[in-house]
């Protein structure tokens, strides 16, 4: 128990800092270029992203810290743990192409690529722990989301 209360918390840690590494490349064009963009009515305040990421990317966290602890040694959770990064790197990627380069159709092709890891990485955790893989679904929600409101935004802004 004491060791799965350890990965859960190293897993948490890593997320959280993936989320405020890409809070950075997210901040810097916020309160300037995003402002300036023509947005679909279903846009959330730019108040609630901040809460909404910390839970999610803790959700992530507790659910790959789950995972982890069944057992590195074992290869479905070494593929499940790839996929988690390989989604985790995507998430922070779709970060710096959307708002740290400033381009929404680049991000619509990271965030689509995303979804289809988060959806991978569902089903490898599903594999490991069940209740690891429906922790993910909020994520994949937001994250579909987010797609929406990337792919609105794209149209809106010529």
């Amino acid at each position: 128990m004491k060791k799965r209360i350890v990965y859960i918390a190293i897993s948490v840690a890593v997320c959280l800092v993936i989320g405020f590494l890409s809070g950075i490349a997210t901040q810097s064009s916020v309160n300037d270029w995003y402002v300036t963009l023509n947005k679909p009515s279903f846009t959330p305040p730019n108040e609630l992203f901040a809460p909404v990421w910390t839970l999610l990317y803790t959700l992530m966290g507790v659910a790959a810290g789950v995972v982890w602890s069944k057992g590195y040694h074992h290869i479905w959770v070494k593929t499940a743990l790839y996929h988690f990064v390989f989604q985790l790197l995507l998430n922070a990627l779709w970060s710096i192409v959307f708002f740290g380069l400033k381009n929404p159709f680049g991000g619509m092709i990271v965030i689509l690529a995303l979804l289809t890891m988060i959806i991978l990485t569902i089903k490898w955790f599903r594999v490991i722990s069940k209740p690891a893989a429906l922790m993910m679904v909020p994520y994949l929600l937001w994250v579909a989301f987010a797609a929406a409101l990337n792919y609105k935004i794209w149209e809106l802004n010529p």
